[in-house]
């Protein structure tokens, strides 16, 4: 099965065990999951392989911990050093679709402002602080996601970590990421060469990357 496949079938099955094993499970789940450097689909084979034998043992009368141990930590660093790395082309591939759908997006939302701001001058693109611009948010994106997964993954296994907290600390990287953007944006003036692109071209070619990304992402799955 692909990945996608098994990840669908892995949150079917997660239903069928206890609240203690599903914890337990989850907590391994997401340490393994967060690594992004592995192969997704190695790791989904390997997920689904864990799950099927917990709840084969839960059948039994084992919990999670009598299959696996007291350190699930240190089990699922065990797998992740025998999980082979994500091909560099489906890194590629992957990196493509994000930076057509954040194009997408930018585009969609400059269209939204023009239309708001109403001002001609707003329809005119200079290319060289677009490109900054639009560097700088797939930069802070890039990071940000970076920062979240490290933050799920160092908390994957500990008890008295909490979901609220997590948001909060995404939240305030969202803001302040949003901030800087806007600031650099102020700071960053007009010049170079040019070209008008009215808002109505704008939405529709933002749509259209879109639509790309989301085809991108059908034929990856």
């Amino acid at each position: 099965m692909k990945a996608s496949e098994l990840i669908e079938q892995n949150n079917q099955k997660r239903e069928l065990l206890t609240e203690d094993n599903e914890k337990y499970y989850s907590g391994m789940l997401l340490y393994i999951r967060t690594k992004l450097s592995l192969s997704e689909q190695q790791s989904e084979e390997v997920l689904m392989e864990m799950l099927d034998h917990l709840i084969e043992g839960q059948q039994d009368g084992k919990t999670a911990r009598e299959i696996f141990g007291d350190d699930p930590r240190g089990y699922a660093d065990e797998i992740i050093n025998h999980l082979p790395k994500e091909e560099r082309k489906s890194t590629s591939k992957f990196l493509s679709r994000i930076g057509v759908n954040l194009l997408g997006w930018f585009l969609v939302i400059r269209s939204v402002a023009t239309l708001l701001v109403g001002q001609e001058s707003v329809s005119r693109v200079y290319i060289v602080p677009s490109l900054l611009i639009f560097l700088l948010i797939a930069l802070l994106i890039a990071i940000g996601v970076k920062v979240i997964f490290g933050l799920i993954h160092k908390t994957a296994f500990d008890q008295n970590s909490s979901d609220k907290k997590m948001m909060l600390q995404a939240g305030l990287y969202g803001a302040g990421s949003f901030l800087f953007i806007f600031i650099a944006s102020y700071f960053i003036k007009d010049f170079g060469p040019s070209f008008v692109l009215p808002w109505t071209v704008s939405l529709g070619i933002g749509a259209i990357l879109l639509l790309t990304s989301w085809l991108m992402k059908k034929a990856g799955n």
